[in-house]
């Protein structure tokens, strides 16, 4: 279970008591974030929206030098991946209304412009959502806005 004093949760879109809302959801549906270990690792720094209705989920990662390649200015492809996985099933967890599993079937990733170090942002969404599986997407933009990289999934909902 993540700190609390770690993570936290501001607004944008939809206000404070949305996100917060959404924080509360997941916490009532007996779902927490990942381990504070495995944020760290992927650089996680806050939840920055949370829209429980429309199933859409923003975080803020920071894309450390640590994580890149090609003389520290690119992140290498697993995190962006895992940014935007962590997204996607979040936006799951959030929509589903109930406790789930989220196991994805599979991921498709296109990196359309150089990540590099830096602060990114995360939105995933829930495209389509039945008893079972769900249809994922995500986006990745940089502090610009800038639009770095999209995903698609579909994913088993389990439970």
């Amino acid at each position: 279970m993540a700190d609390a004093s770690r993570t936290t949760v501001s607004s944008q879109a939809t206000g404070a008591d949305a996100a917060t809302a959404g924080l509360g959801a997941l916490t009532a549906l007996g779902k927490a974030l990942p381990s504070q270990d495995l944020l760290d690792a992927m650089g996680f720094v806050e939840l920055v929206n949370v829209d429980v209705d429309k199933g859409v989920i923003r975080a803020h990662f920071d894309a450390q030098a640590r994580f890149c390649h090609t003389n520290g200015t690119i992140v290498q492809g697993g995190f962006v991946t895992a940014w935007l996985d962590f997204s996607m099933a979040q936006a799951a967890f959030v929509k589903a209304g109930r406790p789930v599993g989220v196991a994805s079937l599979e991921i498709k990733v296109s990196f359309l412009r150089r990540v590099g170090p830096g602060r990114v942002l995360a939105e995933g969404r829930v495209t389509r959502m039945g008893r079972r599986v769900a249809f994922l997407d995500a986006s990745l933009f940089d502090d610009s806005g800038v639009l770095l990289a999209t995903a698609s999934s579909s994913a088993l909902l389990e439970g």
